[in-house]
């Protein structure tokens, strides 16, 4: 059997770590870093202290927030133009997903002729891009969900498709990532819960995947315990630094996990994110049960091995499900699409964009346009069919 494998990049893990941020910055080369956020996190004194660091070991360190929370290519656009007219050389992505993703994108495009879209990946249209013309990286997530601090890829939208895109090259792994818990002591416990949900489902989608990643497969088993473990206790207790460090390490994990695939939760997740303009996290928590009810009849024994690993008094499929449920409803996760204010009116458009999405490759179960619409049916009216 041949496979390539890639596993990801330097971090640095621990309380206070940020205090490295102009280091890492000068160890890559950068005299004038473009900080890349969301505005929720822009006036916030995490994000002005950074610039401070910068500025007092001789950096010029501007901020870029014009971010939505699912990133658009204008938002991107937008970036790249601050990065070119201020001279930058380097981006610091600082945030939860959406400043990471935007970020990175603003990192791949800074340097190219050819527009965001002509690195959707699709094919080899990463080999469009001039390498050496991508900007270096770090990255400093303050959430701990998506894990794009260690990906190779942005999910950004197409405002006039509709639709989420995945941005891909090899080159937009950041070089070095802070994992710094004191970042995310004030984050709500509503978004501790969604964020810790998306977390789950990259380490859970890994594990189920069909593909042959034994490595992966290993990594996303451990990063769905530590999520058992501790993300209960992030929620009830922002300022509990331990969970908070061992989520952020779940998180990272989860996104490295997925090099062996996501699946259905994701397919139908990035649609609804799209039309929808909904959290992603709060999305996959909400689809999470719905989905491993329909791919039950291919991952009924791997998950009841995982359930034996996780220490569950049921060791079985059921049992594990039922975890999930009592999870979600600890944490004040949502039980049907329906309460997060979306509509049932555009279910077989979603099917379809659902199979399309490159995430749906990876599901253990190819399912078509109409058996997605289904599932997303069932968890809009919050029908768990057994």
């Amino acid at each position: 059997m041949n496979v390539n494998w890639n596993y990801p990049t330097a971090l640095r893990v621990g309380a206070g770590r940020i205090g490295e941020l102009p280091e890492s910055c000068k160890s890559l080369g950068m005299s004038r870093p473009l900080l890349v956020t969301d505005p929720g996190l822009a006036d916030l004194p995490m994000v002005s202290q950074a610039v401070q660091r910068c500025s007092a070991e001789g950096l010029f360190c501007s901020v870029f927030s014009d971010i939505k929370p699912n990133p658009t290519g204008q938002n991107v656009d937008n970036g790249v133009i601050q990065f070119r007219e201020d001279g930058h050389d380097g981006v610091i992505a600082f945030g939860g997903g959406s400043g990471l993703d935007a970020g990175k994108a603003v990192a791949l495009l800074a340097g190219q002729t050819r527009p965001l879209w002509d690195f959707e990946d699709v094919g080899d249209n990463w080999l469009r891009a001039d390498a050496q013309a991508i900007a270096p990286i770090v990255a400093i997530p303050t959430t701990a969900g998506t894990g794009s601090e260690v990906g190779r890829a942005s999910v950004i939208v197409d405002t006039e498709q509709h639709v989420k895109k995945i941005i891909f090259h090899p080159k937009m792994l950041p070089q070095i990532v802070i994992l710094d818990p004191e970042l995310t002591i004030g984050l709500p416990p509503r978004l501790t819960a969604a964020t810790g949900m998306d977390a789950l489902s990259h380490n859970l989608e890994a594990y189920s995947s069909p593909v042959y990643h034994p490595m992966a497969e290993g990594i996303a088993i451990q990063g769905i315990h530590l999520i058992k473990s501790h993300l209960p206790d992030a929620v009830r207790d922002g300022t509990n630094l331990h969970a908070r460090m061992q989520m952020l390490v779940a998180s990272s994990m989860g996104a490295t996990a997925f090099q062996r695939g996501l699946g259905a939760m994701h397919a139908l997740a990035h649609p609804l994110g799209a039309l929808y303009d909904a959290h992603h996290g709060t999305l996959n928590a909400v689809l999470m049960p719905y989905v491993l009810l329909a791919n039950r009849t291919v991952v009924q024994d791997r998950i009841a091995r995982l359930a034996n690993y996780l220490g569950l008094s049921d060791p079985s499929f059921e049992g594990f499900l039922q975890w999930i449920l009592g999870l979600r409803q600890d944490i004040d996760i949502p039980h049907d699409l329906a309460a997060l204010g979306i509509d049932d009116q555009q279910l077989d458009r979603i099917g379809v964009m659902a199979v399309e999405d490159p995430s749906a490759a990876t599901n253990p179960i190819q399912f078509e346009a109409e058996q997605y619409a289904s599932i997303a049916a069932s968890a809009w009216a919050g029908e768990l069919t057994y």
